[in-house]
């Protein structure tokens, strides 16, 4: 047997989520079904990053076992023709038989995307949660400040978490304006369920003035998700880099 790993792109607004799920249209689901027909094996593939159900990914990691000859390089050239339009694998290649994408070392970045302008654009509705209430980027910056390093971050976990522990490490946490579009940036060793959801809806709440920045390290110490904003809607969030150390 062989072991194969993918780097698999996909628009998440069709699926609910990553994982199989009886009776629901996952992106799981779809590679296992896609892998099963094109290899005549049956194939279950195992992921690196469970995103959510309505959020995007450019670089997911998937690996999976199979008897088939076909080079590794060439997999995607013919799995992506039994995919939908919406999944695609963008590479792929051999591996040891033992590695496991959620057992190594590494470094997931995601960006959450926030259209902050008068009106909507239609065009940006899947890719960007959309407010017209002016945010304060400064502010946001100043907050995000609290949350680099290693943390407890309990506050920013949801209650249905199923996590042995609540502490990460988050490496970097950026705020940028471009234009009528704010980019929230983070990079961590992991992330906990709708943790990166999370610290955006808080860091929005700091952009009202709802909050001060320095309330972050108040939201920290209380181990409490009712002392954090609301969760952010999944369709601003998207997995833009995954590394393996």
């Amino acid at each position: 047997m062989r072991r194969i790993k993918l780097v698999v792109a996909y628009d998440g607004t069709a699926y609910q989520g990553w994982q199989v799920q009886p009776g629901a249209p996952t992106i799981e689901g779809e590679l296992n079904k896609a892998l099963t027909n094109l290899l005549k094996e049956d194939i279950k593939v195992i992921g690196a990053s469970r995103t959510d159900s309505g959020v995007h990914a450019l670089c997911n990691v998937a690996v999976f076992d199979t008897s088939t000859r076909i080079p590794a390089e060439k997999i995607p050239y013919a799995l992506n023709r039994y995919l939908p339009e919406d999944i695609k694998i963008q590479n792929s290649l051999e591996v040891a038989a033992d590695f496991h994408p959620r057992r190594c070392n590494s470094r997931k970045t995601y960006e959450y995307r926030i259209l902050n302008r008068e009106f909507s654009l239609p065009t940006k509705r899947l890719y960007a949660h959309f407010t017209y209430v002016p945010l304060d980027v400064e502010k946001m910056k100043q907050a995000a400040l609290f949350l680099l390093g290693e943390h407890d971050f309990k506050s920013f976990c949801s209650v249905a978490s199923m996590a042995e522990t609540t502490v990460r490490t988050v490496y970097q946490l950026t705020v940028e304006k471009l234009e009528d579009e704010i980019v929230i940036r983070i990079s961590g060793s992991g992330f906990l369920y709708n943790m990166v959801r999370i610290i955006v809806g808080t860091l929005m709440e700091v952009g009202r003035g709802n909050l001060i920045p320095e309330q972050m390290a108040e939201i920290l110490e209380a181990k409490d998700r009712q002392a954090a904003g609301p969760t952010a809607p999944a369709n601003g969030l998207t997995l833009v880099k995954y590394e393996f150390l």
